[in-house]
């Protein structure tokens, strides 16, 4: 399948690693030029080598918590390629730990980069993007079901959920569309990282697996395939949707 994406453009945000990485190595393989961008310089030049340079890949250091960085990201966006098709908000999960341990400064610091970081991405890209561009949010399966151990991600993850479902209806008249992706267990340092808070990590990665009805950690390419996807034109009757990306793991429909 032809995805459309040649000489089309793409802003994918926590691009260094992981899923931010694999959806962008994606984009860029089916011919789409993108920016990536991270809080690590070392990290996001070894991502753009490994993607082939420019002008297929070039990076930008920012921090989605930093209230000037979307406005920044999208102008860079703008200035180097001309325009802009889409964009991909993917941030990193806020601590682990009990709800209940959580403290104020916890939250906040975790609101302003889970939750309103990403929505001023949004909203930034929504001033640039025409009929058939697309934003999507990477988010978490805990958007319908909550993962034990993770009580701020279980708070903040169906916000965003929602307001993404909102701003496809806001965006859908000027044929923008807007989705989330729901990632469970993916092999990623995040996830690895997860399970090394288990007294045994490898039995807690062999229990989780046991848990998936495809017996397995998912991959950041399987991850990234379905977000290309997602973004790509090929996609252009999807949105206002959350998209779970997780062996089936979820319980519910």
């Amino acid at each position: 399948m032809d995805l459309g994406l040649h000489d089309r453009v793409y802003v994918v945000t926590g691009a260094s690693r992981g899923l931010g990485l694999a959806t962008a190595g994606e984009l860029a393989a089916d011919g789409a030029r993108v920016l990536l961008t991270g809080r690590q310089q070392d990290r996001l030049d070894a991502a753009v080598a490994a993607l082939g340079g420019a002008p297929n890949a070039t990076a930008l250091v920012a921090d989605n918590g930093d209230p000037a960085a979307a406005a920044r990201i999208v102008d860079t966006a703008l200035e180097r390629y001309g325009h802009l098709d889409g964009i991909l908000i993917s941030v990193g999960g806020p601590a682990a730990g009990p709800l209940l341990e959580a403290d104020d400064e916890t939250w906040r610091g975790a609101f302003e980069t889970v939750f309103l970081g990403a929505l001023r991405l949004a909203r930034a890209a929504a001033e640039h993007l025409t009929e058939g561009g697309v934003i999507a949010f990477v988010l978490s399966t805990s958007v319908r079901e909550p993962i034990p151990g993770l009580g701020v991600s279980n708070g903040l993850r169906p916000g965003l959920a929602m307001a993404a479902k909102s701003l496809a209806n806001e965006l859908g008249p000027r044929g923008i569309r807007v989705l989330g992706l729901l990632p469970a267990r993916i092999d990623t340092d995040r996830v690895r990282e997860l399970d090394g808070l288990a007294p045994d990590p490898a039995a807690a990665r062999a229990a989780h697996s046991a848990r998936i009805p495809l017996g397995r950690y998912g991959t950041p390419e399987e991850f990234g395939k379905v977000a290309a996807f997602a973004l790509s034109p090929a996609a252009s009757y999807l949105t206002g949707l959350m998209i779970p990306v997780d062996g089936g793991a979820l319980h519910a429909l």
